[in-house]
């Protein structure tokens, strides 16, 4: 329960309520215990705390439990139990803000994102790349931001990939080997990707980060929820999906930084996905995101198991932390416990690796930042009870929400502009001209009806990337003839040695380049930075 000096009552230990310090709360946080244990029920109390005080949270539902935070909860014999424990009376029961999405557009909002956006390194990731053919999808984002091309879909990034096999000598010899064997590789896992349902994710409308930071006028923030029940069969699809939104996140806020409330909380549910069979440098660049993500006002709440399966370099950003009851029957096991109570601050009248084996369901270790930063001494509480519906909602709750998001419609028709797949194509036209159904050398009469089903849907020719470059070296000609004869008319002489012909092929080049292509630049995980 939010309380108005900017504290978030989370827990109640035995010297009464322990609140999370909202100036703190972007500092990140970790959620962990074994299965069964209550890390949920945590985060909704987290979520819904966080809502009541203005803050919107971005949350993934693994199976379908936290979408009862829409609903108003109801006093149970449990609950009633807790209140008499904590004191509290009358508990204000009711709902958060709710806007449901889907990366698949089933149980809300689709998500999606495009090619380009998602960059390189994280589609490689995505796509199971070994190092040598993740050198090879480097390149083949090189060289289509440097041309401008925007890879949104599949068929974009099947046609650069089919473009750098053909180029694949002149690439080599100017970024290093592209082999035919690396190519097939990736075609196979685009292929899989595919199968998986990439098609749905992978286009445009692209998912705008923006609508994750809003509140409703009432002033409580808006519970972003992903349903993630589908998305968790394929959990590296899953964790690099939430890390591009994290990333993204990072490239589009400003600085800010320390608050007296984030501006939005991110929970990672499911979080070991994450370092899961990750490379090492992706691993450092993931730590640099949640390093510097809190200038930005976003406060990033990693659940798991155990702690231990955060690296430490990431672990060691994460200062306010809740422990629920892990279990310990093997050596590693135990080895595991011992390392979780050693990231607290001790407390002197318990030992802390043996209370992280006695707690039970809805009890944790608890510990958080205090209005300086420092780490509070661990203590052993009972988490607050939801104030909303624990458990799933029906079909048709999640039918009637949706449709009444400020959002709805905006996502549900995917568009197919202009970009890599139709400039390439209509490169590879104008190279290799068909031949002349009326004769040698005679003009073709124009058909316009299937001139118009080619080019309707995508724009003129004059707007196609070969279109663009011609048209700016007809007017860059013109511009240049217009200036020679001016002069010769008044009889002064040009400056420059260069002949006219010269003067003519540079400006056209210079302004085809700056007319016709945009070269893209990149952030640390490879995000556009629009």
């Amino acid at each position: 329960m939010y309380t108005s000096d900017n504290k978030l009552y989370v827990a109640h230990g035995s010297n009464g309520p322990i609140c999370l310090c909202g100036k703190m709360a972007n500092r990140h946080g970790l959620i962990a215990g074994a299965t069964g244990t209550g890390k949920t029920v945590t985060l909704q109390v987290l979520a819904e705390t966080f809502s009541q005080a203005g803050v919107p949270c971005f949350m993934a539902d693994m199976k379908g439990d936290l979408s009862g935070i829409s609903q108003t909860g109801q006093l149970t014999g449990f609950i009633e139990k807790r209140c008499a424990e904590f004191g509290i009376e009358n508990p204000p029961f009711g709902g958060s803000p709710v806007c449901f999405y889907d990366v698949f557009g089933e149980q809300g909002h689709p998500m999606r994102t495009t090619i380009s956006n998602m960059g390189p390194e994280l589609l490689s990731r995505l796509m199971d790349l070994n190092e040598v053919q993740a050198g090879v999808m480097t390149i083949l984002f090189k060289v289509a931001d440097e041309r401008g091309l925007l890879l949104l879909d599949l068929k974009d990034l099947r046609a650069m990939l089919n473009f750098i096999a053909d180029h694949a000598s002149e690439l080599t010899k100017k970024y290093g080997t592209v082999s035919n064997a690396s190519v097939g590789a990736i075609q196979r896992a685009l292929l899989r990707l595919e199968d998986q349902g990439a098609d749905k994710f992978f286009g445009e409308p692209a998912f705008d980060i923006m609508d994750l930071l809003q509140c409703r006028a009432d002033g409580k923030g808006i519970m972003n929820v992903l349903a993630a029940d589908k998305l968790m069969l394929n959990p590296k699809l899953y964790s690099t999906f939430l890390l591009w939104l994290l990333s993204d996140l990072y490239v589009r806020l400003p600085e800010v930084g320390d608050q007296e409330l984030p501006r939005l909380v991110f929970f990672f549910d499911e979080a070991h996905t994450l370092f899961t069979d990750t490379p090492k440098s992706l691993v450092d660049k993931i730590e640099q995101v949640v390093r510097l993500i809190r200038s930005k006002g976003v406060g990033v709440y990693f659940v798991t198991q155990n702690p231990t399966d955060i690296p430490d370099s990431v672990l060691a950003q994460l200062g306010n932390r809740v422990q629920h009851a892990l279990r310990a029957f093997t050596p590693k096991e135990q080895k595991n416990v011992k390392a979780a109570a050693e990231t607290f601050r001790a407390n002197p009248s318990f030992k802390t690796e043996d209370a992280i084996m006695e707690l039970g369901t809805g009890e944790a270790l608890v510990s958080f930042l205090d209005e300086k930063g420092t780490p509070n001494i661990v203590e052993r509480a009972k988490i607050l009870f939801p104030l909303s519906q624990i458990g799933a909602i029906t079909e048709g709750q999640r039918d009637q929400i949706v449709k009444s998001s400020r959002i709805f419609g905006k996502y549900d028709t995917m568009i197919d502009r202009e970009s890599a797949f139709e400039v390439l194509l209509a490169e590879s036209e104008a190279a290799s001209p068909q031949p002349s159904p009326t004769g040698e050398g005679e003009e073709t009469p124009t058909n316009t009806s299937s001139g118009e089903a080619k080019g309707s849907s995508k724009g003129s020719w004059k707007k196609s990337f070969l279109g663009k470059i011609l048209m700016a070296v007809i007017t860059s000609v013109t511009a240049a003839l217009g200036t020679h004869v001016a002069n010769t008319v008044t009889g002064k002489k040009s400056r420059s040695k260069d002949s006219i012909g010269k003067k003519v092929t540079k400006s056209a080049v210079s302004t085809a380049t700056r007319t016709a292509t945009r070269e893209l630049t990149r952030s640390i995980l490879g995000n556009l930075i629009k």
